[in-house]
């Protein structure tokens, strides 16, 4: 597919993905159009195409009448990855707020067959694999997209949602034509995570130095961490190959412990501290890991960052952006929400180089 040019909209662009994804449609001449309520984006994430006059940005909520089919006019490709969504703590205590991707994705997809839009990308997520086949650590488990079959028993509502909307996607292909493509992401991370996912969450506790140092969990709990190029790249892939609705992994098949991502993070840092296990916490699958064979074999596509060399690139971003108090006042609640509450936000120091 050639990028130059084409009329490309990314819901959700100012967030941690969606902003590396613009960066990379731009970087291929693709005209962009971002749509974000800002509920866990940042402009500054775009910061260097707003200014330049490279992105179209509206500051729009899709759950609102009316917005899905003003921000879908004149596009001729969806990236959608607007969701509420973070990281385990929120997905597991947020079953409401989550549930309300089942009524976006749905207005958004329908707004896009109404204007005779040419493909939707979804970003969809592991969570859509069974709970009852990722329980136990002891087995050397990759998950395969045909896993994905009766009987369904998606990881909660927010599993559910990217579930229903992969499925739509390929009722509307088969009734209606609607070219799409979805990408089951894997435990992302990268530069621009947020605190309330594992890897960010982890280099953040160093950050602040805590101790003890606190884990989730036994820190047994198997995952593979995957680098936003990566998922980018298999992205944008996606949208230039598949056209039935079909999904595929994008994640790398390293199989990391949670207590040796810890480990890592420490010896990084060169943060000394007592690790304390938190079991009563939000937790996940016990063994959760891709099987990206499909991806390689349709799309061509193979992660190229190894998690410990993506780890220490993170560490680095984090360390040189962060403004250490303003960090160990938040982290208690950005851990289980999207966006600081109101009296942090006021009382917040800017981030070093904001």
């Amino acid at each position: 597919m050639n990028w130059n040019n084409k009329s490309v909209l990314v819901t959700g662009g100012a967030s941690f993905i969606g902003s590396h994804l613009v960066d990379a449609l731009i970087e291929r001449g693709a005209r962009v159009r971002v749509v974000d309520n800002l509920s866990s984006g940042k402009l500054e994430n775009l910061k260097p195409h707003l200014d330049a006059g490279r992105v179209e940005f509206r500051h729009a909520d899709l759950l609102q009448p009316g917005v899905a089919g003003k921000s879908v006019e004149d596009i001729e490709i969806i990236f959608h990855l607007a969701a509420d969504h973070g990281g385990r703590g929120y997905v597991d205590l947020h079953q409401a707020a989550c549930a309300t991707n089942l009524t976006l994705d749905g207005m958004l997809f329908h707004a896009a067959r109404q204007a005779g839009v040419e493909k939707v990308v979804y970003a969809s997520s592991g969570c859509v694999y069974p709970n009852h086949i990722q329980t136990d650590t002891s087995q050397i488990l990759y998950l395969t997209e045909d896993m994905v079959g009766p009987p369904y028993d998606a990881d909660n509502l927010y599993g559910w949602a990217k579930l229903m909307a992969e499925m739509t996607l390929q009722a509307y292909y088969k009734d209606w034509g609607l070219k799409s493509a979805s990408c089951r992401y894997f435990t992302v991370y990268g530069d621009r995570g947020h605190e309330n996912h594992a890897v960010i969450a982890m280099i953040a506790r160093a950050f602040i130095q805590q101790d003890p140092y606190v884990v989730w969990g036994n820190g047994e709990q198997i995952r593979n961490w995957t680098h936003v190029s990566d998922i980018v790249s298999g992205t944008i892939r996606a949208a230039e190959v598949i056209e039935d609705g079909t999904a595929v992994n994008l994640g790398t098949m390293e199989r990391t412990r949670v207590i040796d991502a810890v480990r890592e993070v420490l010896r990084l840092t060169g943060h000394t501290a007592t690790i304390e296990f938190h079991p009563e916490m939000p937790t996940g699958p016990m063994n959760r890991v891709a099987d990206n064979a499909l991806a390689s074999k349709l799309l061509g596509w193979e992660p190229k960052v190894k998690f410990m060399d993506g780890l220490r690139q993170t560490v680095d971003w984090y360390f040189s952006s962060k403004d250490r108090d303003q960090v160990r006042r938040m982290l208690g609640s950005v851990l289980t929400e999207r966006t600081l509450h109101p009296a942090e936000s006021a009382t917040a120091a800017p981030a070093a180089g904001a």
